[in-house]
């Protein structure tokens, strides 16, 4: 996961190089610069600044390359704009970003902005199916370890809160500080399975099975709220926010379906 810094700590980086950025390079004819602060062009003459020797100097206009001179300093300029622009854009959305954070509750669990409305998920109940029934999952006690296979269910075929958007943005404040990721789940007969898990005989070796999708994330308060979102478009499906701690069986699910 990678940590959200605060926007101001890039400044000083983007200070120093619009200081550097205000000399420039004077071209002459026979191919040497000055280092110059300013300069202009006064009739026949051309008077410049000195970087060097901190003072007004002039010479003869002819000497001097303006036209190699106004092509470098367009450039520098065009470099500065640009990174103004970029400096401009990462404030706002560092701005756009903590209007968001304040929006989200503190309380555990998947949240999402959907224009001015703010939607809470409400945390799926979820039963580990084995070959001697459904056991319901307590995520304040371990499930039964039992050995073979089994899957880990919620209940009915389709999810009752449908998302519109292709690649939607969740918002997750953890419970505990435990790995989490977006699933696309199975459907069956009933039910829809988020994960199937192996126990392997004697050892008790648990191995659980995700289809996990590939998604960003990002760490959006030292509290444990992160953003989450899929790195591709979803395919139109059943899927959830899961958060879970690995070969515990213990995961939080909150469910969702691409329309």
């Amino acid at each position: 996961m990678r940590k959200y810094f605060p926007f101001s700590l890039m400044l000083p980086v983007v200070f120093a190089a619009t200081l550097s950025a205000a000399n420039l390079k004077l071209y002459m004819k026979d191919g040497s610069f000055q280092l110059v602060r300013e300069y202009k062009v006064e009739g026949d003459h051309l008077k410049y600044y000195s970087v060097e020797r901190a003072d007004w100097e002039e010479i003869p206009a002819e000497l001097a390359d303006l036209k190699r001179t106004g092509a470098e300093a367009a450039s520098r300029r065009e470099i500065l704009d640009r990174q103004a622009q970029q400096v401009a854009d990462e404030a706002q959305a560092a701005k756009e970003e903590r209007a968001e954070i304040r929006r989200i509750p503190r309380d555990a669990g998947v949240y999402m902005l959907d224009g001015e409305q703010l939607r809470i998920f409400k945390l799926a109940d979820a039963a580990v199916h084995t070959n001697k029934g459904r056991t319901v999952l307590k995520y304040v006690t371990p499930v039964p370890i039992v050995a073979g296979k089994s899957t880990l269910e919620i209940q009915g075929e389709r999810s009752t809160n449908p998302v519109g958007e292709k690649r939607p943005e969740f918002f997750l404040q953890l419970s505990l500080e435990d790995s989490f990721a977006i699933v696309r789940m199975t459907s069956q007969k009933g039910v829809r399975i988020v994960e199937r898990i192996t126990i392997a005989p004697i050892v008790n070796e648990v191995i659980e099975e995700r289809d996990v999708v590939p998604s960003f994330s990002k760490q959006l308060t030292d509290s444990g709220l992160f953003k989450i979102w899929p790195q591709e478009t979803l395919e139109k499906g059943e899927y959830a926010v899961i958060e879970y701690n690995e070969g515990k069986v213990d995961a939080r699910i909150w469910d969702f379906r691409i329309e």
